[in-house]
């Protein structure tokens, strides 16, 4: 699984729905990952700490904040562009394999306190945020 985590003052997925402070996720779900790896990138992703203390600081995670979390499906993160100018997307888990996997981050997030907020999953959306900082995260 690969997450682009990026700490927003608010997001929105069209379709889909909209958050206030916290996090926008766009997850990508690999060909092999489990239900294991889903767990354990949700519960990676809550407790990042890049939200600042009172002394400016990255020690905050989404836990203590409050945020929420706008979750948005994103196969293109698999992206292969080793050959040619074409990207190969071979690496993506196949849609039936994907969406449990996804939902299942969706879930473990939910079950941490999260307020969650999806895209659609598989449909083509607009997503638009406002990067603060702007602090952005690959994991």
């Amino acid at each position: 699984m690969r997450a682009v985590v990026q700490r927003v003052s608010r997001a929105a997925s069209t379709p889909g729905g909209s958050i206030g402070p916290g996090l926008c996720i766009l997850l990508g779900v690999a060909e092999g990952d489990d239900e294991a790896a889903a767990v354990r990138l949700a519960e990676k992703t809550a407790r990042l700490r890049i939200f600042e203390n009172d002394d400016g600081k990255f020690d905050r995670s989404l836990l203590d904040t409050g945020g929420g979390a706008l979750v948005v499906s994103q196969f293109t993160l698999l992206a292969d562009t080793a050959k040619g100018n074409r990207p190969s997307f071979s690496g993506a888990a196949r849609p039936e394999v994907a969406e449990p996997l996804y939902e299942r981050f969706v879930q473990e997030l939910r079950e941490l306190g999260i307020h969650v907020e999806t895209g659609a999953f598989g449909a083509r959306m607009t997503v638009e945020l406002v990067n603060d900082g702007p602090v952005t995260i690959v994991i």
